[in-house]
């Protein structure tokens, strides 16, 4: 016995009008369809596959990371059509199988884990989820005999009386495997689209004297996403519940509103963020931090006790104890050591700065290798590309660079030394001395006056 899924993602989505399949696109920072893909993971559905269409080996790269197979359908025939095709990967498998749309990323893992039970504990051979609501408009209809349900019909071929029910299908199921396969054969298209529906099985199944159910759950996990203004009304609903959770661990959101984290994100207790944050991808921030307004954080990870201002942090790590910014951009594979300065308009790139460094200013740090205790003064360059290929610079620790520095990659500046402002250095700084490599200051009197460029003031 297996308890498998099958996410329909086989649709383009003329709606959304995008070239981009429907189920790629975005909520919260990742793809709609591994939002489904994971929660039915998370609820205990390991065996995962997706059956693919329109764009499909756009949907095979940006899924293949789920370790998920995958189901052809190549003419869009409709929900049941889209099961046909899945009949392969179902053979002679014994168990339940999950059907869920690759656009309704809102269901919750809980609610899955719910959804199982009642299906096993009611011994159903199928069993659908449902909701109650006010205008169901568009939806299929849950046609019930007392408690038992009868069938699924569709908006488009109910009659005036089963227009009047209230409650809808949400469009996904739990079917014994075997029975489904059963009823698959008998599918007909014969209704006003000329599609093959999956809720038809239901009709089967039950004049088969099957045992059928349906879970009532809350209307807003059912959403599906078939526009650009349905997509931002997921996008709300998901943040909302993503900031919830992070305040009721302990995190002060001061305003959640203008905060976006994405699904992935981790933060410490006791951290503090202010408005207009974004935090994205793998993200781990640490305890009580803080990140000042207009901070972008992306797949990197902020130790405790760091303070972010304004700035951009992207695929590196920031130690403990460190002050990021104002306006400080870290790029990729960059590692941020403990009680460091990372000041404003400062950028690091692919580089390792050593704990206690101070870059306070105006500076660019990148393809380096910088030890502890080092003070950059303001304008400082690293020169790390000749127009061909990057080169590193290695500066030891306890080096004292003055400003308007450059350093010309490949070179090594040693342990304690000392780098005299406005030097562009292009040899090796040996242990405890001082650089200096700039001209001689020359002074010529009289100079302006001879060339005739001195300015009397107006009278």
């Amino acid at each position: 016995m297996i308890n498998c899924a099958l996410i329909l993602a086989a649709g383009q989505g003329k709606r959304i009008k995008s070239k981009l399949p429907k189920v790629l696109h975005k909520v919260c920072g990742k793809e709609m369809v591994n939002h489904v893909i994971d929660t039915m993971r998370e609820a205990g559905f390991q065996e995962v596959n997706v059956i693919i269409g329109k764009g499909a080996d756009r949907v095979k790269s940006d899924t293949s990371s789920r370790e998920v197979s995958y189901s052809l359908q190549e003419e869009q025939l409709g929900t049941g059509h889209a099961v046909m095709c899945a009949a392969e990967y179902l053979k002679d498998k014994k168990g339940t199988v999950a059907i869920f749309t690759g656009d309704a990323p809102l269901i919750q893992v809980d609610t899955v884990k719910k959804f199982l039970a009642y299906h096993e504990e009611e011994k159903n051979s199928a069993t659908l989820l449902s909701s109650i609501v006010s205008d169901a408009t568009g939806y299929g209809r849950i046609v019930r005999n007392g408690s038992e349900v009868v069938k699924i019909v569709e908006h488009k071929d109910c009659t005036p009386e089963q227009l009047q029910i209230k409650e809808i299908n949400a469009g996904m199921y739990l079917f014994d495997i075997e029975e489904l396969l059963a009823s698959l054969k008998s599918l007909s298209n014969n209704n006003s689209q000329g599609e093959y529906y999956l809720t038809d099985v239901v009709g089967i199944l039950k004049s088969q004297g099957r045992k059928l159910g349906a879970l009532p759950i809350d209307f807003q996990e059912t959403l599906g996403v078939n526009s650009r203004g349905e997509l931002a009304i997921a996008e709300d609903i998901m943040r909302k519940r993503i900031n919830k959770k992070h305040m009721d661990n302990g995190v002060t959101i001061i305003d959640p509103t203008s905060t976006y984290i994405g699904v992935d994100v981790e933060i410490g207790q006791d951290t503090i963020i202010y408005p207009n944050n974004v935090l994205e991808g793998k993200t781990i921030i640490g305890e009580d931090c803080i990140l000042y307004p207009n901070c972008r954080i992306c797949d990197s990870i902020v130790k405790d006790n760091v303070t972010v201002q304004s700035s951009v942090i992207l695929n590196s790590e920031v130690g403990e104890g460190t002050d990021v910014g104002p306006f400080a951009y870290i790029r990729p594979e960059s590692v941020i050591g403990k009680n460091t300065r990372i000041g404003d308009f400062v950028e690091i790139k692919k580089a390792t700065i050593g704990d206690g460094t101070k870059v306070s200013h105006l500076t660019y740090i990148g393809d380096a290798e910088v030890g502890k205790d080092c003070n950059f003064g303001c304008g400082t360059v690293v020169v790390n590309y000749d127009g061909n290929k990057k080169h590193k610079t290695i500066v030891g620790d306890n080096v004292f660079v003055g400003c308007n520095t450059n350093l010309v990659s490949p070179v090594m500046v040693k342990n304690n030394s000392y780098i005299a402002a406005g030097s562009t250095i292009t040899k090796e700084v040996p242990q405890g001395s001082l650089a200096i490599a700039r001209a001689k200051q020359v002074n010529i009197d009289g100079w302006v006056e001879k060339r005739g460029l001195f300015k009397k003031k107006n009278k």
